[in-house]
């Protein structure tokens, strides 16, 4: 920890803190999750080789993994730093006012590219939800944070409004519990607060494991009132995975727009192609 300059801390949660830091050989800005290891049992730490194959991740819409350290207890995880701020703190800012729909999809997809690549290599990101989705102002962009702590929403610490109904269950469960938080996602863009609520845990435990929830605007279109229903099935095997949602033809120019330049141009000529043999 000694090559890295503490600037605050900006968070914490049950298994310790998160902190901005610099690095004092380059001054680039980064964030240090802190994990008391001593807190934290054995099994809920994900192994050496899933840290070894995050880390290795690189991808536009996730966020960059720098490295780990241990010193005694703690276990210190060093990510990129995003200046913008996270998905929910966006949402916050509208007081009320709806997204546009292109504005809200545009999110969306870049949130879903990030979660393809993930599950493509057969890992679970476990923690989707509107505050580890992190935007870059630089880029202009949002990205997924990984989850390699699994400090998350399933340790029922806090309220669990991104829970799917096999995990309240205690069911087994697959990466079709990261498209039902995926789905919590997509559905707090388009209403401005969270698809289940309750006065109490009991209530809001029942509303998700029923599906219950309030229709979005109907001023959004059909596909997209569809997708997010898609997204909220019940049973973990009819929600669409993440590559059926990304074959969705309404979202197919949109990713266009997020895939390098070499893809994209690929892509713009198979989409033209699609469009004259109509």
């Amino acid at each position: 920890m000694d090559k890295y300059e503490i600037i605050k801390e900006i968070g914490e949660g049950s298994f310790g803190k998160v902190i901005l830091a610099k690095g004092k050989v380059n001054n680039e800005q980064c964030v240090i999750k802190e994990i008391n290891l001593t807190k934290v049992k054995q099994q809920n730490l994900s192994s050496q080789k899933e840290v070894l194959l995050l880390a290795k991740m690189k991808h536009a819409n996730i966020v960059t993994f720098y490295t780990t350290l241990q010193e005694k207890n703690k276990l210190y995880i060093v990510m990129e730093y995003c200046d913008g701020g996270d998905l929910m703190k966006r949402i916050n800012m509208q007081h009320g006012v709806l997204f546009d729909e292109d504005q809200i999809l545009d999110w969306f997809v870049q949130i879903a590219l990030g979660l393809k690549h993930i599950h493509d290599r057969k890992i679970l990101h476990r923690d989707v939800k509107a505050q580890v989705a992190k935007l870059e102002l630089g880029r202009r962009q949002f990205c997924l944070v990984k989850n390699i702590t699994m400090e998350l929403a399933y340790t029922c610490v806090g309220t669990p409004y991104y829970l799917s109904p096999e995990i309240c269950e205690n069911r087994p469960y697959n990466n079709k519990t990261d498209i039902w938080s995926l789905g919590c996602v997509l559905y707090e863009l388009c209403a401005l607060k969270h698809p289940f609520e309750g006065n109490n845990l009991h209530q809001l435990v029942l509303k998700i494991c029923r599906g219950h929830f309030q229709p979005v605007s109907p001023n959004y279109s059909y596909d997209l009132r569809i997708l997010i229903s898609q997204l909220f099935k019940i049973s973990p095997r009819d929600r669409p995975s993440i590559n059926s949602i990304l074959r969705k033809p309404f979202l197919e120019k949109l990713i266009v727009r997020h895939l390098p330049p070499e893809v994209s141009a690929l892509c713009c000529c198979l989409l033209r192609e699609k469009c004259l043999s109509k």
